[in-house]
């Protein structure tokens, strides 16, 4: 990897000032400049410091900057990305400390679910799941490590797409390994983090990791309720108090697949086009309240399931499903047993296809959990096997486990109520130290 900068540092241009940020699509610091096409991926184009804030409201007592660099599309396009890259209060850039590729659920078309623009002071972003994140993040700050948050559906919101999330992700680990204030280097371990639609962007990136970024040193990624084939999830949500997700969805691949795109143009009733546009412009809370029970059948002039099983729309949710590339680092799989979005099933499926791939799975599936309350009650076991990965601990309960509760164990507890402490926190804009880790082991204490 080179230390390459194309133009390390910039005068901040958004002139809006940071209390009041600009969206995207308006802030100039996201055009790229010229020539950067030439330059190699996670090349730093722009970068510039920006203040963090509890859903726009509180400011968060962080070091964070925003990082512009060169990444591409799905089609290998060269594209500019941008990435949020955090310190916890008081770092020094000269100590010696891991960094947390996070990907968030932003599962939105619109630009508002960006965490370039959801996290930053200001943001109106009311119904972004990005910012309720941003209370799990912090517990990352505390432990000492460096965070790197990428805007992985790139410029327009492309929800569902495959493999780009993975080029997003992994060029914003680049631009971050070369950003000197974060006093990181080639050497230093790297871990991915996501949930459900967080964590199908961290699959792909672990799963594009190996022929597209093996300098990178990878040590173990966790990957929570991974949506694992969109197809299941299509056919379980439509018509559901969740039939809002998935219409996101088909917002958004619309402009990456033509049969898609074709369908919509010419299948589609009037209210059926009202339908998706409504899809497009809702935040992910939006969506789902505003699109619950609808059902595709009816604004289709033929069945769904009819539509689905054209050889076009085949070949695209073969081409969306994950799993079909191996990861070459250790994996933990957290899922709900009686998740009301993704089916256990579709994760049970993308686990098998790593295994057959030889890839060292831990799979945990919770039982009481469902799809929303599984994120939180996940986060400290997620945490302490990540800190076991930096510490270069091998792991050693590679398999299944079907649990009670991932939070039913003494470890469990202690690190809920660490979680507590951090989000009062953050709640109050305290200053995010450095604290020593909790040192535990994922397997809790009642397995079933």
């Amino acid at each position: 990897m080179t230390a390459e900068v194309f133009s390390a540092a910039a005068p901040d241009p958004d002139c809006s000032g940071d209390r009041k940020p600009l969206l995207p699509s308006a802030d100039p610091f996201h055009r790229p400049p010229k020539g950067f096409a030439a330059k190699a991926p996670g090349t730093i184009l722009r970068s510039r410091k920006i203040e963090v804030a509890l859903f726009g409201l509180v400011p968060q007592r962080v070091s964070a900057w925003q990082l512009l660099y060169r990444s591409c599309d799905l089609h290998g396009a060269p594209e500019a990305a941008i990435t949020t890259v955090l310190l916890p209060a008081g770092a020094q850039p000269d100590e010696q400390r891991p960094l947390l590729a996070f990907q968030t659920a932003m599962d939105a078309v619109t630009e508002k679910c960006s965490p370039s623009y959801a996290l930053r002071h200001g943001a109106r972003a009311l119904g972004s799941i990005t910012q309720v994140e941003w209370l799990l993040v912090a517990n990352a700050l505390r432990r000492g490590w460096a965070v790197s948050i990428a805007d992985h559906e790139g410029p327009h919101g492309n929800f569902g797409a495959p493999r780009e999330p993975g080029y997003r992700a992994l060029d914003g680990i680049r631009a971050a390994l070369r950003f000197a204030p974060l006093g990181l280097g080639p050497d230093t371990r790297v871990a991915v983090w996501g949930y459900s639609g967080g964590g199908m962007a961290s699959s792909w990136a672990v799963e594009m990791a190996p022929t597209y970024a093996p300098e990178l040193d990878i040590v173990g990624a966790v990957l929570g309720a991974p949506v694992g084939d969109p197809r299941q999830i299509f056919d379980r949500l439509n018509g559901s108090a969740y039939a809002g997700l998935p219409a996101i969805v088909i917002a958004a691949l619309r402009r990456l697949y033509p049969a898609l795109s074709k369908l919509i143009d010419h299948e589609l009733s009037p209210e059926g086009h009202r339908f998706v546009v409504h899809a497009e412009n809702a935040t992910p809370a939006g969506a789902v309240i505003g699109l619950a029970h609808k059902k595709m059948d009816d604004f289709l002039s033929r069945p769904l399931a009819e539509v689905l099983d054209t050889p076009e729309l085949t070949a695209m949710f073969d081409d969306l499903r994950l799993g079909n590339a191996t990861p070459g680092c250790p994996l933990l799989v957290v899922q709900p047993v009686h998740d009301q979005i993704i089916h256990v099933a579709a994760v049970d499926g993308q686990v098998e296809r790593y295994r057959r791939g030889g890839a060292a799975v831990t799979y945990v599936r919770d039982r009481l959990s469902e799809h929303l309350s599984l994120l939180p009650l996940s986060t400290p076991i997620s945490l302490d096997w990540l800190a076991d990965r930096f510490a270069g601990q091998p792991v050693s309960d590679v398999g299944d486990t079907t649990v009670w509760s991932v939070a039913a164990s003494p470890s469990g507890v202690r690190g809920l109520l660490e979680m507590a402490v951090t989000a009062a926190k953050v709640a109050l804009g305290r200053p995010l130290r450095q604290q020593q880790p909790i040192v535990s082991r994922i397997a809790p204490a009642r397995a079933a």
